[in-house]
Parts: C-alpha cells; sequence; structure tokens
C-alpha cells in the first residue's frame, strides 16, 4: 500500500469515526497544522474545524458510512479518492470524490466533490 492509500484510508476512517475524543485523535494524527477542507457545503480551517465538519456529517447522515467506491489515484503528494456514503451493505446516498495534497506525510489540503449535493437538513 503506497503512502497516499494509507492516507486515503485512514481519511475515511476519521469521516467514519464517531466517538468525539478518537476522532479529534484521528484528525490531529491526519492532517498538518494549517490544513483546510473545502466541498461544495463547508470550508473548515484547523483541526478543529476539520472535526466539526466531520460531526456535523455525522449528525446529518446518521447511520451512514463513507467507503471508498475504487481505487486510489495518487501521483506525487496528491490523491484522488471516489467514495460513497450509505448504510452498510446499502446502496450509496450520496457519491463523490475528494482530492488529498500531502504534507510532511499528513494531509494539508481537501477538495470533495459531492453527487448529488445535499439540500435538505442544512440547518443540522
Amino acid at each position: 500500500m503506497s503512502g497516499m492509500d494509507e492516507l486515503a484510508r485512514r481519511y475515511l476512517a476519521s469521516w467514519n469515526e464517531t466517538d468525539p475524543v478518537r476522532r479529534r485523535a484521528l484528525v490531529a494524527e491526519l492532517w498538518t497544522l494549517d490544513a483546510r477542507y473545502v466541498d461544495p457545503i463547508v470550508v473548515a480551517e484547523g483541526h478543529a474545524g476539520i472535526d466539526e465538519a466531520m460531526a456535523t456529517a455525522q449528525r446529518r447522515f446518521p447511520g451512514l458510512r463513507y467507503r471508498a467506491a475504487g481505487p486510489v489515484d495518487a501521483h506525487h503528494d496528491v490523491a484522488r479518492l471516489t467514495w460513497e456514503l450509505g448504510p452498510d451493505g446499502g446502496p450509496a446516498v450520496i457519491i463523490g470524490s475528494t482530492v488529498l495534497v500531502a504534507g510532511q506525510s499528513r494531509l494539508s489540503r481537501g477538495y470533495g466533490f459531492l453527487d448529488p449535493v445535499p439540500t435538505t437538513g442544512a440547518d443540522k
């Protein structure tokens, strides 16, 4: 498994971690201090911002899990990850892709794309 494959695996695991203490630890281990994650519905900066984006997604989509939807496509310190969000063993509710950029063997940037972009429950 390449370094970017491992970072992508840990990235998905952190989005699925429901224990707040453990999730914060995963974020701190995975992301650089100046990390930034953006997608069509969130801009998150630093460990606290990224952790809050993950917690918000879990509140918004309870019981759903992120899973890889194909191999990680990587070169240099950049990876493209296609993923799905859905119930265990069930169909995907959202399919997305994220471009991950690494620095110092940790993620420094994440750019997410969603299909479809959720339009309901944005205030939850």
